[in-house]
């Protein structure tokens, strides 16, 4: 098993290439909407064309849901943008908080930042920006965001429970987020859970769905809500690369699952720590 080092560089690297590719390339890829497959379907990218704020150049199809449209986002809203990619998510969110709103993304691959910002200039928008960084360790104050979004992103992250208490720090409180991710129900078989291009792949690196929800409330979240769960399928063409005939049936029959969530919590507003007056908090 690699280390969590180990795994970011891997992360880093392979979606530094896929920072370089067209949508169509990306889509031959296991880290792409195509999933490797020869099938004619994306086993995880969610249609993002219909939304107001789409940007073709934008989109490498590497998703797995439509955060933004059940962040309710507002006009003059702070968001940001976790693993902002080529910057799909992060345009389509300043279309929803408006010219007095501010959109701010992150990633942690600098191929990617670069692609952001270059479409963000064609596009002239001076409310959004781009931030190199961990989401570990946002490069973000506290107390600032009002909405917290993100695609597909923190199954790619070791350490999931940092991500969560860092998107903890940096709402403000009565803030919250809506996140799309992939969770599994059962084990991978060990090959699958082993194969880095299947971490890349927003697959190996899941977690149990119980598991995630539970690291979502112990951070201290309220009002925790799954907005949409969707089953993704591993096609015959990708799992045999990785296991025999035998292996891909006893993982069909196993009913492990892969699913797409996108879930939605808020930061609770802050109690006041002092009373103003002698008995005044009872």
């Amino acid at each position: 098993m690699k280390t969590d080092e180990q795994l970011k560089e891997l992360v880093k690297q392979k979606y530094g290439e896929i920072a370089l590719q067209d949508k169509e390339t990306n889509a031959a890829s296991c880290c792409g909407s195509g999933g490797c497959s020869t099938d004619v379907y994306n086993i995880m990218n969610e249609d993002y064309t219909k939304l107001e704020g789409y940007n073709a150049d934008a989109d490498l199809g590497l998703g797995c849901g439509l955060p933004t449209q059940f962040a309710k986002i507002k006009k003059g809203d702070v968001v940001i943008d976790l693993g902002s990619g080529a910057g799909n998510d992060a345009f389509i969110a300043r279309t929803e908080a408006g010219e007095t709103g501010k959109v701010i993304g992150i990633d942690f691959t600098p191929a990617m930042i670069d692609k952001a910002r270059i479409n963000a200039e064609k596009l002239s928008f001076h409310n959004v920006e781009f931030r190199q960084g961990d989401i570990e360790n946002m490069p973000v104050t506290a107390n600032v965001a009002d909405v917290i979004v993100s695609n597909c992103v923190l199954n790619l992250v070791p350490n999931k429970a940092g991500v969560f208490k860092d998107i903890y720090r940096v709402l403000k409180p009565g803030g919250h987020f809506s996140i799309s991710d992939v969770v599994l129900a059962g084990d991978l078989p060990e090959n699958l859970k082993s194969a880095a291009e299947m971490y890349a792949g927003c697959v190996s690196g899941a977690i149990q769905k119980d598991e995630y929800l539970k690291l979502i409330d112990t951070t201290g979240f309220k009002n925790v809500v799954l907005q949409k769960e969707k089953a993704i399928t591993i096609p015959d063409d990708i799992l045999k690369d990785y296991l025999n005939e035998a292996e891909i049936a006893a993982f069909k029959a196993s009913g492990t699952g892969v699913y797409s969530i996108t879930v939605y919590a808020e930061k609770p507003l802050e109690t006041a720590e002092a009373c103003c007056a002698p008995g005044c908090c009872n």
